[in-house]
């Protein structure tokens, strides 16, 4: 790579430091960088900087957010009495996308790892907690995966919170609408045959 002018290089280099980007994309991004108009790259820089000044964590939610709270958190015709727990951000916004929930959120930013270091006091349970303790919370959605450190996190979250005069829910999993049961893993099988419903 060598062949590349030193300011072309380093471009190239900041982009390989992205997640997900490997040597050839990061060469592919620079040149797109390189052939885009002036005005397309400027508004392109303006926005990873208005992003590093203006975006903090919501202090309810611990969502992103432009504001000390986010737009959510801060929206009058939500139902404040239900808490949707998820792992990150990208959960709440996959539920967001659903139009399934009109409550409240709060993000953990992670989930209890003990083999890779992460206790309870290293994601927002403590803040969870203050909540449920201090807001009117009627129920609280445990909405972490189906992983092994997601159940993990869902069941200690439930031991936590059962002193509380709250509901505590689990979001339902089993086999997603169209699959196909031979193509379905057998934990997914198990969990879908355990939590069965009427019909």
């Amino acid at each position: 790579m060598s062949h590349y002018p030193l300011p072309v290089l380093k471009l190239i280099q900041s982009f390989a430091k992205l997640p997900g980007v490997g040597e050839k994309t990061a060469e592919r991004l620079a040149m797109h960088i390189m052939r885009a108009p002036r005005k397309e790259v400027e508004q392109f820089s303006r926005s990873i900087l208005e992003v590093k000044e203006n975006i903090r964590i919501c202090s309810m939610c611990f969502a992103l957010s432009a504001a000390q709270v986010c737009g959510i958190c801060s929206d009058p015709t939500r139902i404040s009495t239900v808490l949707c727990v998820v792992e990150q951000l990208a959960d709440m916004v996959a539920v967001e996308k659903s139009g399934s929930f009109k409550g409240l959120y709060h993000v953990l930013q992670g989930v209890l790892s003990p083999m890779d270091g992460v206790g309870p006091e290293n994601i927002r349970i403590k803040e969870l907690i203050s909540r449920i303790a201090g807001d009117k919370i009627h129920e609280v959605i445990l909405a972490t995966s189906t992983s092994v450190e997601g159940e993990a996190t869902a069941s200690y979250l439930a031991e936590r919170l059962a002193k509380y005069k709250v509901k505590i829910t689990r979001i339902a999993s089993g086999v997603p609408m169209g699959g196909d049961l031979k193509y379905v893993d057998p934990v997914t099988l198990k969990r879908a045959m355990d939590t069965r419903h009427a019909v």
